[in-house]
């Protein structure tokens, strides 16, 4: 069911962006994100919209709707299946990790005792770095589809969270982003949240940020 979501969602965002792509080439400028998200089939004709134009708005819109209701019902079944999992409130004791990232790390990873190191996990999480590099210069990169593509993605959306929300995160990744860039700091934290969230399954014990970012 995890998979499933992450599915619906995916296709959910590729609607959204055709609203944006749609209103930017009509008006300027874009709605964000959330805003189209919430748009109903009645807003549609409120916004002034040519009528072949307004009636594809509303098309993307009503399956915007349809998918909402479905990933609501999902994540819903996903997390009454999980809260009676100790692992479930131990890992959303993670910055960034919320009740479905919670959800598809737990899934994702189950037994966490098939890995027999913390780099194991990360390497299986695709947080390691796969590239090759010869006198301080990138060579090319091994091969980054090993592991597993729903917690790579998960790890990386905690990454964003965390850098938003928690101040060691946040440091952690502006320093890291002064020596490369954005998306290798990105990388960088979400690795750092892969190994914390192996430890707090393997030892059973909730997130300690000095332990993190030491």
């Amino acid at each position: 069911m995890s998979r499933k979501r992450i599915q619906l969602v995916r296709s959910r965002t590729q609607q959204v962006l055709a609203v944006e792509n749609i209103l930017a080439r009509s008006f300027g400028s874009r709605l964000s994100s959330n805003a189209i998200k919430r748009l109903s089939v009645d807003h549609v004709d409120t916004l002034g919209l040519a009528t072949d134009v307004a009636l594809a708005v509303k098309s993307n819109v009503a399956i915007i709707a349809a998918l909402n209701t479905q990933i609501a019902l999902l994540e819903q079944r996903l997390v009454e299946g999980a809260k009676p999992r100790p692992e479930y409130a131990l890992l959303k004791s993670v910055p960034g990790i919320g009740e479905v990232l919670a959800i598809v790390i737990l899934l994702e990873t189950g037994d966490i005792t098939r890995f027999a190191q913390v780099g194991n996990f990360a390497s299986y999480a695709r947080c390691v770095d796969s590239a090759r590099y010869s006198n301080g210069k990138k060579k090319g990169e091994g091969n980054t589809k090993n592991g597993n593509a729903y917690l790579v993605w998960a790890f990386i959306e905690a990454a964003n969270f965390a850098r938003r929300f928690c101040k060691e995160a946040n440091t952690f990744f502006e320093k890291k982003k002064a020596k490369t860039n954005g998306v290798v700091a990105t990388k960088a934290l979400a690795h750092k949240l892969a190994r914390a969230s192996y430890h707090i399954l393997k030892e059973k014990q909730p997130f300690d940020v000095k332990r993190c970012f030491a």
